[in-house]
């Protein structure tokens, strides 16, 4: 049976599955309570006051469509926000601003963990879709040596993995913090915020735990199929 259709790779990686299930319910139920607490400033507003008091004035703050499609751009030096975020006055806006401004901070402040995260997302961008191609070419070719190049292919998505998810935790730490060092949310009414950020960063938990699970059901099934042609 193709190792695709084989129930015991989606057992595998159930654990990671129903942790990403999980998280984005907390992050959406989260968001959803967090949007009906007012704050004293819009999202994008509180993004520029993080960055301007950090010294970070050439990160520019643009407004982009879809749903809590935020992020920031350090090729560009520019922080995106959504529009339920930018001109937002909610404690849902300000932590999800404040968390993408974190970035912005790492990345002027060289934070070396961002900057090898930077450098990595390439590498992991055609590890995660190539990799998997040549795996199955070197399993239809039974060339061991091509379908292990895969799972190594595939090994960069993990890594980059691995580093992001350090990456998005000081982002958030960061954010909790300069909200209430500025004065913008006081902390007596953070609650909400670390709610939203907090099941953020179990997303990223979640998406860790599954390309390590894939990555470890690809190794196992290919040294099981090596094991049993020696035999």
């Amino acid at each position: 049976m193709p190792f695709f259709f084989d129930p015991a790779y989606f057992l595998a990686i159930a654990p990671a599955v129903l942790l990403a299930m999980w998280a984005q319910w907390r992050v959406q139920s989260s968001f959803a309570a967090a949007s009906h607490e007012p704050a004293p400033l819009t999202g994008a507003a509180a993004a520029r006051h993080i960055l301007d008091s950090a010294g970070a004035t050439d990160v520019a703050i643009e407004q982009v469509p879809g749903q809590l499609s935020d992020h920031y751009d350090p090729r560009s030096k520019v922080l995106r926000l959504s529009s339920q975020v930018y001109g937002s006055r909610s404690l849902a806006a300000v932590g999800i601003a404040a968390h993408e401004a974190g970035h912005a901070l790492q990345d002027h402040q060289g934070f070396s963990l961002m900057a090898l995260r930077n450098a990595a997302v390439g590498v992991a961008n055609v590890g995660s879709g190539a990799g998997l191609m040549v795996f199955m070419v070197g399993l239809a070719l039974a060339l061991k040596p091509l379908a292990w190049l895969g799972i190594a292919m595939f090994g960069a998505t993990v890594l980059f993995q691995l580093i992001n998810l350090p990456v998005e935790i000081d982002a958030s730490n960061r954010a909790k913090a300069q909200l209430v060092d500025l004065g913008i949310v006081p902390g007596a009414e953070m609650t909400h915020v670390n709610r939203v950020l907090n099941a953020a960063a179990w997303t990223y938990v979640a998406a860790t735990l599954q390309s390590v699970l894939t990555l470890l059901y690809y190794a196992s099934f290919l040294s099981g199929g090596s094991s049993s042609d020696d035999r």
